[in-house]
């Protein structure tokens, strides 16, 4: 009789190791192997016709050519702003993750596109978190008509497929995959066990019936998704949920899409009726005073697909005591004291005996290269006390030898803020488009000292 192979997998990432041990060797969990027993596999040459040593070779299944035609269109979810996150709209058979901090607003996005779609198609939206006369009361405060819309108020996932089933619904709902079970697996809702099983059954739905299923996922106080890493491994699309303490903006960010682009943006305010398409992002961080302060520029950065004008500030303060602060709020702290050892060498202004900071307002996280520029502008600004000129606007990269380095999309850049109205850019050289952009200046850089001579000496 074969002896029976023995395996531990991680209960996190699902990766297998020969023996146990405390810490998971790929996702570093601890105290997360289980052990598993599986047959041994049968002794190599035993069959008929076989090599001494070699199993036979098993018959290969006929290759199957690439479908091009008749493939699923996708719907719209009834928000533009997150059509464009999702890739142009949802796919149909896709299973979405959406996570974010308590009280974000996930539950009202997803109700809002439940209602949305059930005008046009069946719609199944099924809550572990709240009753039926909940949902219906927040449903009336939202202002939604959301009469077409089917509630499953259960935590049976058995149950809730099954009523997906009968409705062939369209969409599917599940709010959240913490609160849902299988009765088939001996653990609790939310365990480990569950999340994996419950999140492959979801998968199996959508991709048999074709079914767009969203999830709605609890997060970790670190602000990632609770549960095991193989459950954002099993979904085709993983979306965050955004946003400062205390602001009525939301952003909803896509880190991983199978149909579309990763780190695409989506903006929204969050009124009494629920959330609101921002039109034009640029004006959530544009809230400039009419006198602006030393300290202060605004750039182009990108994200996702498209440009986006965020002011950069920095204050200058000399040092009190002990060692100077380098403090960086939305901007990458260690690529901050690098440009400051640069400013200090090729630019000739030096910062060691001050205390800084850089902050990006509006709570934006700007983590692309073209920052470099406005942050040094803005250092410079708040050390000589002198303001730049607010219709200025600025971008490039900044090498360590003082190089102003191109980046990608200068052009479109430079179009988006003519469209804001400012007046004057200063670009690194390489970003000087050949055709001039109507009612804006732009002033080609090579060095950082020549970029702040010309900042300031104009």
């Amino acid at each position: 009789m074969a002896r029976p192979t023995i395996a531990y997998v991680c209960a996190a990432c699902g990766g297998e190791s020969a023996k146990w041990q405390g810490q998971c060797p790929q996702c570093g969990e601890w105290n997360s192997l289980e052990r598993r027993e599986a047959g041994a596999a049968p002794r190599a040459g035993s069959a008929a016709g076989g090599k001494p040593g070699r199993a036979p070779r098993a018959p290969l299944a006929p290759a199957v050519a690439l479908p091009t035609e008749g493939l699923p269109a996708r719907f719209g979810s009834g928000l533009a702003e997150l059509d464009r996150v999702l890739g142009g709209g949802v796919v149909p058979g896709s299973v979405t993750l959406l996570g974010g901090d308590p009280g974000i607003g996930k539950s009202t996005l997803l109700l809002q596109v439940a209602a949305s779609v059930a005008a046009e198609a069946p719609v199944l939206y099924a809550t572990g978190e709240e009753s039926g006369a909940q949902v219906g009361l927040r449903a009336r405060r939202l202002g939604l008509g959301a009469a077409q819309l089917r509630l499953a108020p259960e935590t049976d996932l058995e149950e809730i497929l099954a009523q997906a089933r009968d409705a062939r619904a369209r969409l599917l709902v599940v709010d959240s995959i913490q609160t849902v079970q299988l009765a088939a697996v001996a653990s609790s809702a939310g365990g480990v066990a569950q999340l994996r099983e419950c999140a492959s059954e979801l998968v199996r739905f959508a991709k048999s019936t074709g079914t767009a299923v969203f999830i709605v996922g609890h997060v970790t106080k670190e602000g990632a998704i609770a549960g095991p890493r193989v459950l954002e491994h099993l979904v085709d699309t993983v979306l965050y949920f955004e946003s400062d303490a205390g602001s009525r903006f939301r952003i909803v960010r896509a880190t991983k899409n199978r149909f579309g682009a990763v780190n695409e943006l989506a903006f929204f305010a969050m009124t009494e009726g629920g959330l609101r398409e921002v039109a034009n992002p640029s004006a959530i961080f544009l809230a400039r005073p009419e006198q602006v302060a030393p300290g202060s520029v605004v750039m182009v950065a990108r994200e996702g697909g498209r440009p986006l004008l965020v002011e950069i500030q920095g204050l200058v303060d000399p040092m009190r005591f002990g060692n100077p602060r380098r403090v960086a709020q939305g901007l990458d702290s260690n690529r901050l004291s690098m440009l400051l050892a640069v400013l200090h060498r090729h630019g000739g202004l030096s910062l060691q005996d001050h205390d800084v900071f850089a902050n990006v307002v509006g709570g934006l996280d700007v983590r692309e290269t073209g920052s470099d520029l406005p942050v040094l502008l803005a250092l410079a600004s708040s050390l000589r006390d002198r303001a730049l000129p607010e219709t200025l606007v600025a971008f490039g990269e900044v090498g360590l030898t003082g190089e102003v380095r191109p980046v990608a999309y200068g052009e479109e850049r430079l179009r988006e803020a003519a469209k804001q109205g400012f007046r004057v850019a200063l670009v690194p050289r390489d970003n000087v488009p050949r055709r001039a952009i109507d009612g804006l200046v732009i002033r080609g850089v090579g060095r950082l000292a020549e970029a702040v001579e010309d900042a300031f000496g104009r």
